[in-house]
């Protein structure tokens, strides 16, 4: 990681409507737009470039984001055909080269990389049936394109989806905190985006008699996302999950209330709230 400028301009002047994002000294630009504004944006040459695209939304029940990863001579042809056939997304981002030299085999590779990328980062649902297919290409191509995955992937999340960007930060044990219960042992770290809680952690089965509804349902939609899974009597996490704070995560942990800031210690014993919040 290091310091980097990123343009962002807005076409019509509106920070929730239509964006285009670059590092000046970067060869990709991302242009990002609403679904109702799918006709807006086809004035905006970018769009009809060789790229590839991402649709962002969420699943039925609003809990969990999802992403369809696509590719396209003409990103726009491809997206107003989802726009007939696909319910689920809100919104689009097309990212491109800025003099449209990516060719339909890059424009392929790059698909199935980000697609694969996605599932193994495991922070959005994808939306893909059938996969994508690695396209043959030279070895210094690859390498070109990987070059460029980089400054998708900070596009992306400069545009407000994280899509590529790794769960775990911890540098060191420093900085892993760590939740117990009854049966409950749990591990994990403060992140930029709340919590996040180690694959391998095990929380308490059981809840307390009096747990509140919102404990209830969040571990019943863990549950069902096979995010936790029943294991020797107890629950296990199957992946990293991160949740919007630590409260939530040591609740879905306990099965009960809980105050985060001080369930969470560091391996010294230290609260959360010790080290972050004095």
């Amino acid at each position: 990681m290091r310091p980097q400028t990123i343009q962002i301009f807005l076409p019509d002047g509106s920070p929730t409507s239509v964006r285009e994002a670059e590092i000046t000294n970067r060869l990709l630009k991302a242009i990002l737009f609403p679904r109702n504004k799918i006709q807006e944006v086809a004035k905006r040459e970018m769009v009809h470039y060789t790229g590839v695209y991402f649709l962002f939304g969420t699943d039925e029940d609003g809990s969990n984001p999802m992403v369809y990863v696509g590719e396209g001579e003409d990103c726009y042809k491809r997206i107003q055909a989802h726009n007939r056939n696909k319910d689920f997304w809100t919104h689009c981002v097309v990212v491109t080269t800025k003099t449209n030299e990516l060719t339909k085999t890059d424009g392929k590779y790059l698909e199935h990389y980000c697609l694969n990328q996605a599932e193994n980062i495991g922070r959005y649902k994808t939306d893909n049936d059938t996969g994508s297919k690695k396209p043959s290409i030279p070895e210094s191509r690859e390498y070109d394109l990987l070059d460029n995955f980089e400054t998708l992937k900070i596009l992306l999340a400069t545009l407000g989806y994280p899509l590529f960007e790794e769960k775990r930060k911890a540098k060191s044990t420093k900085e892993l905190f760590f939740c117990k219960g009854k049966d409950a042992k749990a591990k994990g770290e403060l992140t930029d985006d709340g919590f996040v809680v180690y694959k391998g952690s095990v929380a308490n089965k059981e809840e307390s008699p009096k747990v509140r509804n919102w404990v209830l349902g969040l571990r019943k939609s863990l549950i069902d996302d096979n995010a936790l899974k029943e294991v020797n009597g107890v629950l296990e996490f199957q992946l990293d999950f991160i949740f919007k704070s630590p409260s939530a995560a040591s609740a879905a942990i306990l099965g009960r209330s809980s105050n985060g800031w001080t369930e969470w210690k560091n391996k010294d014993g230290k609260t959360l709230d010790e080290l972050k919040r004095k």
